[in-house]
């Protein structure tokens, strides 16, 4: 593994599940089931990250799954590893697609707008960077993306008329925001 810049966090270590070593992971960005058990999930200590295989998993609701990991064999051990994040590598990661996930495949996308065209500086068709979509909300008749910018955390509705063109290929999507949102 070259870097560490290839793991994404899916889950956490919630808290035991008996004496045992078995465990409580709530998963956030996939559900459970997505999860390859074949390949390593990592936890870091020290900054590293440290491998550990999935000897057992059982799905518990939407969002949560009892796991058993390799080298965790107490509930001493499990309490070491509680409230930290549990990475897979991103090759790993099941593939979003608008058409099959709808809104919720746009997290990790770009936001661009376009630059402001008043005659200095700013050539025609130039984009603006505003930040990178964190979270979907799918309010009824109202949804929204959360947008991590520079200023911090901004929500903006995700309207039809504010949406001037998605870019599956570059994970992009170009909006026109009203003045105010950001």
């Amino acid at each position: 593994m070259a870097g560490y810049d290839n793991l994404q966090q899916v889950a956490q270590v919630l808290k035991s599940n008996g004496t045992d070593g078995e465990l409580v992971m709530g998963f956030r960005e996939i559900a459970p089931e997505d999860i390859n058990l074949k390949e390593p999930v990592f936890i870091f200590f020290d900054g590293l990250p440290v491998p550990f295989f999935i000897e057992s998993f059982q799905k518990r609701g939407q969002t949560k799954a009892l796991v058993r990991l390799t080298d965790i064999r107490s509930q001493e051990d499990v309490e070491e590893i509680a409230g930290k994040g549990i990475f897979i590598e991103e090759s790993n990661l099941p593939e979003m697609s608008l058409e099959e996930d709808g809104y919720a495949a746009l997290v990790g996308w770009t936001v661009l707008m376009p630059a402001e065209t008043d005659g200095h500086d700013t050539e025609e068709g130039a984009l603006y960077e505003v930040g990178e979509i964190t979270d979907f909300m799918d309010i009824p008749n109202n949804p929204c993306i959360e947008v991590e910018t520079i200023n911090g955390a901004v929500i903006i509705p995700l309207h039809e008329d504010f949406i001037i063109s998605l870019d599956p290929e570059y994970q992009e999507i170009i909006m026109t925001i009203p003045e105010g949102l950001l």
